[in-house]
């Protein structure tokens, strides 16, 4: 058999079987869901950073790596726990940390390395009770008073491509707030409204 060259690679294939073996892999990933592809990327990634700011004390937490060698960073995530805290009581609770990787991964969808504006992360149920006597959009066992959820945007990018792209991943709950400016996330089981 003769050499083989593939595209961006250094070296040639010289036998049959490393030929077979080569358009397997190649034909696997013509397969693969853009998705499936996706989350193989996340996983990985040698590290996982997040910006925030948050709208109503003006905090900023510039891009903190929560997940690097295969592991959560403790002490990085008690600064997220601090700038998602509710600000309102300045109550803490520990955020989820698959909430952490969803953001994550819509941030790189995205292509935005910008800060993830905060309007809303964990409630006490005090503040919880308190917003839905205001609004009827409040759920009464929300995912917020459990640190699993976040309302955000992102500055420039438009609230409706941060839907759309939670919508495509499928890991939790995606609530759409255009006149509000904000996408809900959350990491319950899939639902969108």
């Amino acid at each position: 058999m003769s050499e083989i060259h593939l595209p961006g690679q250094s070296h040639t294939i010289s036998s049959r079987r490393a030929f077979l073996k080569a358009g397997m892999f190649m034909i696997a990933g013509a397969a693969f869901p853009v998705d499936a592809l996706a989350r193989i990327a996340a996983a990985t990634t040698p590290e996982r950073a997040l910006s925030f700011y948050n709208t109503h004390t003006g905090e900023h937490l510039d891009r903190i790596v929560f997940w690097a060698d295969g592991r959560y960073i403790p002490e990085h995530l008690t600064e997220i726990n601090h700038i998602l805290r509710d600000f309102r009581t300045d109550e803490i609770k520990p955020i989820d940390a698959k909430l952490l990787d969803i953001l994550y991964t819509v941030q790189r969808r995205l292509r935005v390395k910008e800060p993830l504006h905060i309007v809303s992360g964990y409630r006490s149920k005090a503040t919880n009770a308190d917003l839905r006597q205001a609004s009827s959009g409040v759920a009464k066992k929300s995912f917020h008073t459990k640190g699993k959820a976040i309302d955000f945007r992102i500055p420039g990018r438009e609230v409706g491509d941060i839907r759309k792209v939670a919508l495509r991943m499928q890991l939790g709950g995606v609530g759409y707030y255009p006149d509000s400016d904000f996408v809900h996330l959350d990491t319950g089981p899939f639902r969108a409204w």
